[in-house]
């Protein structure tokens, strides 16, 4: 059976994810994860598009892009960084074959009941991953930590991240909107202990 088109369009936000082969935990060591910073810097050097947030976990990645019309599509974009990760991988190991599992997954904010509160509750969920998986105690320590970007107008990133328009929406200075979007940090917690 074929798999089904990807949906493609520009001026939107994607939330893309993608697995290591075997659920394999090739991205756990810090080479891994340097080998990701270095390729989303080079991608963003090569294209055009916002990167809104991103995170390496052991065995898998996520990562939120808002294509710009008549720019590059997700599927571009994805298959550079996918690329580059790989060879960056295969050349510091020595190994051949295949580094991912599949063809990346991704949906679209915008397509979403409620785009602002998903996208807000979702860069929770993505900061959370690492802590969520034993990787790390806090998102804000996280070694790529993106969501210092949401809270601290003066934090140097290593990759550059552009803060959505949603988060902009939720007031009219940068203090209330961190405020605010701490309260999305707080309903994630609560919707976590749920789980637990």
């Amino acid at each position: 059976m074929p798999r089904p088109l990807r949906t493609i369009a520009q001026g939107v936000t994607y939330h893309c994810y993608t697995r290591c082969h075997g659920k394999r935990d090739l991205l756990k060591s810090r080479y891994g994860r340097r080998h990701f910073i270095e390729a989303v810097q080079m991608c963003q050097g090569k294209y055009v598009f916002e990167l809104i947030a991103a995170e390496t976990v052991a065995n898998h990645i996520h990562l939120l892009i808002k294509t710009v019309e008549d720019e590059e599509t997700i599927s571009r974009i994805m298959q550079y960084i996918k690329a580059r990760i790989a060879e960056k991988y295969n050349r510091a190991t020595g190994e051949t074959g295949t580094f991912w599992n599949e063809r990346f997954g991704s949906t679209i904010i915008e397509e979403s009941d409620n785009p602002e509160q998903y996208l807000l509750w979702l860069l929770w969920y993505i900061g959370y991953n690492p802590v969520r998986k034993g990787l790390s105690h806090d998102p804000r320590k996280n070694e790529i930590g993106f969501i210092n970007c949401y809270l601290d107008e003066n934090f140097n990133s290593q990759i550059k991240f552009t803060l959505h328009e949603y988060f902009y929406n939720l007031g009219n200075s940068f203090s209330i909107r961190v405020k605010r979007f701490l309260e999305y940090e707080e309903a994630y917690l609560k919707r976590l202990a749920l789980w637990v």
